[in-house]
């Protein structure tokens, strides 16, 4: 080979050698997988996802995040930290992916990657025992409680919008505080996603009580991962590995172990519903 065609041709692969290597280092699936870990960022008061039983993490999303470390060959490593603190946590590096989980929604896809959905995360109501509401109208002219800043909000301000008279939507900036607001009689229902909520009932039965169907539109919970290139491999893999567990029923097990029910969910969302 000429000299110089030879010098070209190794520029060239040491170029295409030195790119390679540079994607390579910034993978973050490659990443954890040399670190052996994969770190999850949660908050931990959302059961029966994520919530500390006896000074234990425990929920649905350990169950999962267990199966998924098995599938990718790694350990997880919870960071866990209040829900506000989540996404921009998330966006800052501080770990690979976010457990949450949080309902998909077309505002969030248009900034995150969603994983395959793990739950159904269409909202329903949750009274007070005793509480005149029988079906989802009844919740007219009443006191209900909801997440602030949650997608459960702008369904039951947009729900409340068709009752003959305006529910008085009550806000709160973590559910238990009005699930406590609701034991208290300060107000008489909570509207969240229908999983979060029949685990409550089941929790509190004779205390509170769940009014069945849910209203609104059909939505889903997913994992939330960054949409760059580097995370790309990372999303894939969680999702390979949330297709595979529904499969062969290791999901819709850990659904009826956490929610009492299972879920049919489809592998991926394209167009959400709200």
């Amino acid at each position: 080979m000429h000299k110089r065609h030879f010098l070209k041709a190794a520029l060239g692969a040491a170029m295409l050698f030195g790119a390679t290597l540079s994607a390579h280092a910034d993978d973050i699936l490659a990443k954890a997988k040399t670190a052996g870990v994969l770190k999850v960022g949660t908050e931990t008061a959302f059961a029966p996802f994520d919530f500390i039983d006896a000074g234990t993490h425990a929920g649905l999303n350990v169950d999962l995040f267990d199966e998924i470390g098995k599938e990718l060959g790694v350990k997880i490593e919870w960071v866990t930290l209040p829900w506000e603190g989540v996404l921009p946590g998330l966006e800052a590096g501080k770990f690979d992916v976010v457990a949450g989980p949080a309902t998909i929604t077309k505002a969030r896809m248009e900034r995150y990657r969603f994983s395959s959905p793990i739950a159904e995360a269409t909202v329903a109501i949750l009274k007070k025992a005793g509480a005149p509401i029988s079906k989802p109208e009844d919740i007219a002219g009443k006191a209900v409680g909801v997440g602030k800043a949650t997608a459960q909000l702008a369904q039951l301000t947009e729900y409340s919008a068709t009752l003959p008279s305006k529910v008085d939507i009550r806000e709160y900036p973590a559910f238990n505080d009005a699930y406590a607001d609701m034991a208290a009689g300060r107000i008489v229902a909570v509207a969240n996603s229908l999983p979060n909520i029949a685990f409550v009932a089941k929790q509190r039965a004779g205390m509170f009580e769940l009014v069945l169907p849910p209203f609104g539109k059909k939505t889903y919970f997913g994992y939330v991962g960054r949409k760059d290139a580097d995370y790309a491999s990372l999303m894939d893999a969680i999702d390979a590995a949330l297709i595979k567990m529904k499969g062969d029923g290791r999901m819709a097990k850990l659904q009826e172990k956490w929610f009492g029910t299972k879920f049919d969910t489809p592998d991926s969302v394209k167009e959400p519903a709200i």
